[in-house]
């Protein structure tokens, strides 16, 4: 997802690393009723609002929001997103992932009471597509239609076994397609329903829109026609702080949870905040140019190798602090096709030595390109190139760093001119065949300087991942892919940095999702 092509993804990342208004919200923790329904939880967020649209809504702060107004077609269980569940709909697919049934499981209610119908399946993802907004490309090469009144089937040209989790997203909620219609909504470029959107919701969500300001709150209340589990909250205020702010409101009481601490800031919080702290779905990565006329340093595979070895990812991840893992591999951990801990690349200064000797290199400058103005889940990329500079100087590489703003850095990135370079990668959707991207020939693989054809042997291991199968064979086969880009690849995954949730005690199943961050229905009162 991160950095992938458009510049609307780009201001949105931007945002989300700089916005700091802070908002005031109500007292958390009030209530009014003995069953705790009437409670207002307060969540601080560091806000990357757009928009409470779901066809054009893709940003973290969204997805949190829309996942509470939308019910989608298939679903998650809790944090676990290697494998999908059943949302309003069940799921059938044919072999080689090219068509998929969809089928209501039930009577599902939308908040003005009517009941959903394969029409507002059909309307919802049509619209989506025809918006030509940030999710539209979640569907791209998707075809929708109606076979009755509870089945929808989606047909792709080529295997697309993405597709299932890919449904999952909050930006494919499912709409009330006659309100929507009625207030503007429309399946192409003419849609003007955005501005009711943000002012009402047509979902069948356990919660609905009381009210929207992009810059300091969101408010949201049950929905009295939702047909699940009744939420504990019965008024969630969503606020605007930036991070350190948000640490100092958990602890005083004046906010319930904390999504954005850094892992320094998570800790020592007292006993009356717990934090949940787990790997982040981000994956921070090195990449070293193939191309020659780049860089005839790091073009060359044994520098490559020495690089690998000399990175002492240990003390990478002690700086990210609580929460953060070492990236095994450039899938993050949670997801299917992941590697195993124990298959991480590890330091070997006495064989970096002998590989770097073997390149042929004579302690040359090399530059370390990276954005100097991106912090991510507290984690900023000053630091972590400061920090490889020294780990290679341990080696003899020389390195020179070569900070620059996001805005600027992008252009060398996206054009393959960057030397190393320091970035990361979120996932668009959880599952692994958004990582083909790191092959040659494909988009951060082309960044790297590693065209079509420059490694046969790993192109061969990503077309066999791309073409599905089930379950156990598409994780072997990611596997083995990212064996190979381990040892053979331009690519050096170093971190998923920390995500850590702080929520006072009195707030239980905290569940951390790479999604939606948290399932707002689903927190428990104590």
């Amino acid at each position: 997802m991160v950095f992938r092509s458009t510049p609307a993804r780009v201001a949105i990342a931007a945002a989300a690393v700089s916005l700091a208004l802070v908002a005031t919200g109500c007292a958390s923790g009030k209530t009014d009723s003995a069953d705790g329904s009437n409670q207002t939880l307060t969540i601080d967020k560091t806000f990357d609002l757009k928009t409470a649209d779901p066809g054009r809504m893709y940003e973290p702060t969204g997805q949190l929001v829309d996942k509470a107004l939308y019910e989608t077609l298939l679903t998650f269980e809790g944090g676990d997103v290697s494998k999908v569940v059943d949302g309003v709909a069940s799921l059938s697919q044919n072999d080689d992932a090219t068509e998929f049934t969809l089928t209501l499981n039930g009577d599902h209610t939308f908040s003005d009471g009517s009941t959903m119908t394969a029409d507002d399946v059909v309307f919802s993802l049509q619209r989506v597509i025809g918006l030509k907004g940030n999710p539209s490309f979640l569907l791209d090469g998707v075809t929708v239609t109606k076979k009755d009144d509870k089945t929808v089937v989606l047909t792709t040209a080529t295997p697309t076994p993405a597709l299932p989790a890919i449904l999952a997203n909050p930006a494919l909620g499912i709409l009330n397609s006659k309100v929507v219609k009625e207030n503007g909504g429309t399946t192409d470029e003419t849609d003007t329903a955005e501005q009711y959107l943000n002012s009402h919701s047509a979902g069948s969500g356990p919660y609905v829109l009381d009210s929207l300001d992009l810059a300091s709150q969101v408010v949201l209340t049950t929905n009295d026609k939702y047909d699940g589990q009744k939420p504990a909250f019965g008024r969630v205020v969503i606020q605007n702080v930036e991070g350190a702010t948000q640490k100092i409101n958990v602890q005083g009481g004046s906010a319930d949870i904390a999504l954005d601490l850094s892992g320094t800031q998570a800790q020592g919080l007292g006993d009356a905040v717990a934090v949940t702290s787990d790997p982040s779905a981000n994956v921070i990565f090195l990449l070293l140019n193939q191309n020659p006329s780049v860089s005839n340093i790091t073009s060359n595979p044994d520098f490559v190798k020495a690089v690998k070895e000399a990175i002492d990812y240990d003390d990478l991840v002690s700086i990210a602090g609580t929460g953060t893992a070492q990236a095994a591999g450039v899938i993050p951990s949670m997801l299917l096709g992941a590697l195993p801990a124990d298959e991480k690349l590890t330091q070997d200064l006495d064989a970096a030595k002998a590989d770097l000797a073997k390149s042929g290199y004579a302690g040359e400058s090399v530059t370390l390109n990276f954005p100097s103005d991106i912090t991510l889940n507290g984690l900023d990329f000053p630091t972590i190139a400061q920090r490889i500079q020294s780990q290679l100087k341990e080696i003899g590489v020389n390195v020179e760093l070569a900070p620059a703003p996001v805005a600027t850095e992008l252009d060398a990135y996206r054009n393959g001119t960057e030397t190393i370079g320091l970035w990361y990668w979120g996932p668009d959707y959880p599952d692994p065949s958004d990582y083909l991207v790191f092959t040659p020939g494909n988009v951060v693989g082309l960044r790297a300087g590693w065209p079509a054809g420059a490694n046969p042997a790993i192109s061969t291991l990503a077309d066999a991942a791309a073409a599905g199968g089930s379950t156990d064979e598409r994780q072997s086969r990611f596997e083995d892919l990212q064996t190979a880009l381990n040892a053979d690849g331009p690519f050096i995954p170093l971190l998923q940095p920390g995500n850590n949730i702080a929520a006072a005690s009195k707030v239980d199943n905290v569940v951390y999702n790479a999604v939606w961050t948290l399932d707002i229905a689903k927190l428990g009162s104590k």
